[in-house]
C-alpha cells in the first residue's frame, strides 16, 4: 500500500516521520517505508526529518536509501555529497544499515534487523544506476529519462541474458 508518493525531493522522509509519528500515537503496529536517494539526503529537509525520527524514537520507520552515486546533475561527490549520511543518521539516533542493494538476500536481512529495532533504521543499499544495461550502467543522463522503443528492446533483451 503506497500512501502517498512525493514531487519535491526531501519531502517524502518528513511524510513518513509524520505518519510514523501518528501511528505510534494511535497505537498502531503499522510499520513506515520510505525510498530516497543519494542526491535527495543533499536536501536540508530530509535533516530536519532525520532528527525528529531520532528524538522520537520512531521504531516503526525504516528509510531505504539508494546510494548509486548520481543524480540528475551528475555524481554525487561532485555536487555536494560526501556521502556520510550513515554518520550523519547514527548521531541522530538512527540505526543504520549498509548493504548490496542488489543482493535480495541482504534486503530481506536487513529489513528483518529494522523491524527488531526500536530506532528509525536506514537501510544504505550501495546500487549501481541501470545495472544490467550496458548503454545505462552508472550513466547520471539516464535520471528521469525513458529509452526509446529500440533502446528498451535492447535493455530488455540484456537484462533477460543476464538474468537481472
Amino acid at each position: 500500500d503506497v500512501d502517498m508518493s512525493t514531487g519535491s525531493l526531501g519531502q517524502g522522509l518528513s511524510a513518513a516521520v509524520g505518519m510514523a509519528w501518528a501511528d505510534r500515537y494511535k497505537g498502531s503496529e503499522r510499520r513506515i517505508w520510505c525510498v530516497c536517494g543519494d542526491g535527495e539526503l543533499e536536501e536540508g529537509q530530509i535533516w530536519e526529518a532525520a532528527m525528529a525520527a531520532g528524538k522520537f524514537s520512531l521504531g516503526n520507520l525504516t528509510l531505504f536509501v539508494d546510494l548509486n552515486g548520481l543524480q540528475i546533475a551528475g555524481a554525487v561527490s561532485e555536487i555536494g555529497g560526501d556521502n556520510q549520511y550513515g554518520k550523519a543518521l547514527q548521531a541522530f539516533g538512527w540505526q543504520v544499515l549498509e548493504i548490496d542493494g542488489h543482493d535480495f538476500a541482504q534486503i530481506e536481512q536487513a529489513v528483518l534487523e529494522a523491524e527488531a529495532d526500536s530506532r528509525p533504521t536506514a537501510i544504505l543499499c550501495h546500487t549501481v544506476k541501470g545495472k544490467g544495461v550496458s548503454f545505462m550502467e552508472n550513466q547520471a543522463g539516464w535520471h528521469g529519462k525513458a529509452p526509446n522503443a529500440m533502446q528498451l528492446q535492447e535493455a530488455l533483451i540484456q537484462l533477460e541474458e543476464t538474468g537481472k
